[in-house]
Parts: C-alpha cells; structure tokens; sequence
C-alpha cells in the first residue's frame, strides 16, 4: 500500500532537494575501474553525454500510426484491415503498408509481454470485424455510435468495447509501460558493464536506462518543453495539477541517469523507486479520470464506452511494473467489477451500472490513498 499522496509528494520534493550533490552511499557494491566522485551534481534536464533511445522512439512512432490508423474506423463504414493491424503490430512492412518509415529490426510486438502477445493478435481481429458493421452500434451489434449531441463518434463492439483505446491504452501498459519499469528497470538491464563507453551511447548501463527514459515520451526539458508530448508523457501532463507527476518523473529520471554515471548505484536503486511509483499513479489518475467520465456520460453510450474502454486500458495496464503496488489479483478484480471479466472478448458495457462504476473507482482510489483526490480528476 502507498502512503498518502501529500506524503510520497514531500518525500519525493525531500529526496530531489537532497540530490543535488549527492555522495556514493553504497561503498561495498561491486564496482570496477577508478572510486567514483564522492560528490556530483545533478542536471536540471535530461542533458547528459552519448545519450541514445532511437529504438524507442522508433516504437512510439509505430503506436502513433496503429492510433491514427485504428481511429479511421470511427467513421461509418470505414472498415480495417486485420491484415495490416497484425502489420504494424509486428512490424511487417508489406502488410503494415507504413506511412512513415521505420527500422525493420523494430516492432512493437517483440516488446509486450510475452503472455500476452496473443491477446492482442485476437484484439486487432476483433477490431477489424466490428469495423464491418454497416449499421450503428447496439447492445449485441457492432457498430458506430454517435454521441448524444452528434459531435463525436466512436467504433463500439457489440458488446460496447471501443476496442481501439483497450488496443491502445493496453500497448501502452503492456509494451512501454512494461519495457521501461519492468525490463530496463530489472536486474537483467541493470546489472551489467558501468565502465566500457560506447561513443554515443554511453556505458551499456547508461544506455540501458536512456531506452527506459525513450518509453516515456517526453523531451530532455519536459516539463519546461511540453512540446511532442506523446502516450505516456501527454497524459502525465494531463494529471499534473492533481498528482505533480511530470517533475517527479524527470527528477527520478535524471537522477538515476547521473547516478549511474557517477557509479552510485543506490542512488540509481532509489530512483528506479520513485520512477515506478509515479508512472503507476500516472496510471491509476488516469484511470479515475475515465471512470469520472463514464459516471457523468453515462446516459450518453457514445461518450461513456468510450471513456470507459480507456479506463479498463489502464487499470489493465497497472499489471507490467514490477514494482507495482497492487497485486494482479486486485487488478483483476477491478476489471470484473466494471466490465464482467478480465478477458476482453468476454467484458460487455452494455452490462456496467453506475455502481459498478463508482466500486470500480472507490476501491481504486483507497488501493492508492486517492480518496480525497478521486472526484477531481
């Protein structure tokens, strides 16, 4: 359980105050090479030598353009292609029949999680057969609803998933949310060489925590520049005012990055902490968010399957962090709560009341100590 907001805020704002000139605290960790400096300051940006995330980059782009392309289908019949969704998915160029260009070697699928590979293969088949649909969407019919002021419209299944945001918010959870707090961040990534430099990528060490920064979206000056802001960075910045998560974020992400140059590893440890427990709660307030949306849309079907299939997305997402502070099976149960189950194929909103709704966000909001800010986002 995490302490309370205002608490892990002025813990955060403490550690960061206290960082500025740290000093190597763990003089017993294996380490090869010359002592490192016993004091050393920390940038105020993501500015630090032989930095490389292209790879990352790379795979927001692909995202990018499986949205764009998956955000076609709100349009009445405009149907997808399976095909090409399971392209870009894998990064097949022939079917993926990409607007951009990307390196071959990149793709978003080797990237997710394994187990659940599967899951999104059959998503993007789900997607392309509910976008055949010639007739607006209904309770065991697929198809596009408009809102009730005809503004907006959205693809919905026939069992009221836009399955494009589960698509989408789900990648986001389980491929750069995974990669970046779960991979990068684990042993397998982290103990290894802090001492051989590769010109423009720095120590494999360096390199390894840069592709984890890459997953977040955001520029070396964020949140100064919020400018490109894309996934995971633009909807931290959409939660700032609440949970002051975009300098929480960059903070962690800088000191780790300069403690690992300066060969201080518990500080580096520290830092993959305060990392992970402020993209979870980026997260858990978007989350809330959605479901705040689905309680005041919810006589509108249009707008409240659609804010609520971006809420499942990240309550779903909330499962690949490893230092996630809630367990899977509490996860699983907020999804049965709101949708029926925690397969996909199987969740039907046009079955969610708003009390399911409310449970769904009161028994997250107390999994997060976000009881006073739950109505707020």
């Amino acid at each position: 359980m995490l302490t309370s907001l205002p608490k892990l805020k002025a813990l955060s704002l403490i550690l960061l105050v206290g960082s500025f000139i740290l000093t190597s605290c763990n003089p017993d960790d294996e380490m090869t090479g010359p002592e490192p400096d016993p004091a050393y300051t920390i940038p105020t940006t993501y500015d630090f030598a032989n930095v490389s995330y292209s790879g990352q980059t790379t795979r927001l782009g692909m995202l990018a353009e499986l949205k764009s392309y998956m955000k076609s289908s709100r349009t009445p019949n405009v149907s997808l292609d399976a095909s090409k969704l399971a392209g870009m998915f894998s990064n097949d160029p022939t079917s993926a029949d990409w607007s951009s260009s990307f390196d071959e070697t990149k793709q978003l699928r080797s990237k997710t999680f394994e187990s659940v590979q599967s899951d999104f293969d059959q998503l993007f088949i789900d997607l392309a057969t509910s976008s055949q649909s010639t007739v607006p969407g209904s309770a065991g019919t697929a198809g596009v609803i408009k809102s009730n002021d005809g503004t907006k419209s959205y693809l919905i299944s026939a069992n009221g998933l836009d399955e494009a945001q589960v698509i989408e918010k789900g990648l986001m959870g389980a491929c750069l949310y995974y990669q970046s707090t779960s991979v990068y961040f684990g042993a397998g990534k982290m103990d290894v060489d802090n001492e051989e430099v590769t010109e423009g990528k720095g120590t494999t060490m360096e390199h390894h925590w840069d592709e984890a920064f890459g997953y977040l979206g955001v520029s070396p000056n964020f949140p100064i520049d919020n400018d490109g802001l894309v996934f995971w960075g633009s909807y931290s910045n959409q939660r700032d005012d609440i949970l002051g998560c975009n300098q929480l974020l960059m903070d962690a992400m800088i000191k780790g990055r300069a403690a690992i140059s300066n060969k201080d590893l518990a500080t580096r440890d520290m830092a993959i902490t305060e990392a992970r427990i402020n993209w979870e709660l980026v997260s858990v307030g978007s989350a809330l968010h959605y479901l705040n949306g689905g309680i005041e849309n919810f006589n509108d079907k249009s707008l409240a399957f659609h804010g609520l299939s971006e809420a499942i997305g990240f309550i779903y997402s909330l499962k690949f962090n490893e230092g996630r502070q809630i367990t899977n099976e509490a996860i699983d149960e907020l999804l049965i709560e709101l949708a029926g189950s925690t397969d996909f194929a199987e969740m039907n909103l046009y079955n969610t009341t708003i009390a399911n709704i409310e449970s769904t966000k009161d028994r997250l909001a107390a999994l997060f100590n976000l009881e006073a800010e739950k109505d707020n986002f």
